[in-house]
């Protein structure tokens, strides 16, 4: 592939010390594809959304280097464009769920001689309220883990510190009250996490629900009724694979929709891709094939 102008935006603080080695694989291998080679680093929190804002429909391709936080960010600032460049993903985070459910090679340089000889797919994106999101949506567990990472663990152990995270939340996380409609039909009940899923690796964890595609214009949506510790780490391991509408003796329910409203009697935090900014209640659709990623053949 060869492309008139191309944008790069790599976040200086991702992947563990790793920039350096990260930019020395990527940059010899993108720069022969693109004519005018932009190349921006983020400085602080909003930076990447605010380049894909600014230059996105400048450009026939957009890269990020970066983790999950600064993907989430270039799908913000790309979604909303009315002309929407290619969007190339390398890895260069701790976790890099949506790369991985992409297939994308964690290796930089190895993602970027497969992106560059690779192939364009369309994917969905989710869009909550005014937010978009590629990998998922959640509340509950979910949030209260974000909230709890310890940043001198996740610097340390990298993506074991989400799981450190999440094993010391389960004891303090308390049911709530909720209310899911859903394609015209609608579930309640009490859970302690709702997932509403567009990819399928949350904390470098492939997750058991094998019907979640990012293009087939449908979300996965799993709903964590049992806080045990059990039930937590079956999801992780693997030991079962939900399917359309099953609920499990370990309190999980999952389904399929695209259009949903998620409302609970007390605002809860939204985690989307790792990021928390936002509360219930969620008015949650799919945008179908909204964005074209770049991905290996």
């Amino acid at each position: 592939m060869r492309w008139k102008k191309g944008m790069l935006i790599y976040n200086k603080n991702a992947g563990n010390d790793k920039l350096e080695r990260n930019l020395g694989g990527c940059l010899p291998v993108l720069a022969p594809h693109i004519d005018e080679f932009l190349i921006l680093q983020t400085k602080q929190k909003g930076d990447a959304c605010r380049y894909c804002l600014e230059y996105g429909e400048e450009m026939d391709v957009v890269f990020v280097l970066g983790g999950d936080g600064t993907v989430h960010e270039c799908v913000n600032g790309l979604s909303p464009l009315q002309r929407r460049p290619l969007f190339g993903i390398l890895p260069g985070g701790t976790c890099n769920d949506f790369s991985r459910t992409l297939k994308i090679p964690q290796n930089v340089r190895q993602a970027a001689e497969a992106l560059v000889n690779g192939k364009v797919r369309p994917i969905d994106i989710g869009k909550s309220n005014n937010d978009y999101f590629s990998n998922f949506w959640g509340v509950g567990l979910i949030s209260d883990a974000s909230n709890n990472i310890d940043e001198q663990e996740k610097s340390r152990f990298g993506k074991i510190g989400y799981l450190l995270s999440a094993v010391r939340t389960i004891g303090e996380s308390a049911p709530f009250p909720y209310k899911v409609e859903y394609d015209g039909d609608f579930i309640e009940g009490e859970a302690v996490m709702i997932l509403v899923l567009n990819g399928c690796f949350i904390g470098t964890n492939l997750l058991p629900f094998p019907m979640i595609r990012p293009d087939d214009g449908l979300f996965g949506v799993a709903i964590l009724e049992n806080a045990s510790l059990g039930a937590f780490l079956e999801i992780i391991a693997m030991k079962r694979s939900w399917t359309q509408n099953m609920s499990s003796d370990s309190g999980v329910t999952y389904l399929q929709a695209g259009t949903l409203t998620i409302e609970s009697k007390r605002p809860l935090d939204v985690d989307m891709d790792g990021e928390n900014y936002r509360q219930t209640p969620s008015s949650i659709k799919v945008l179908a094939h909204h964005l074209s990623v770049l991905t290996p053949n």
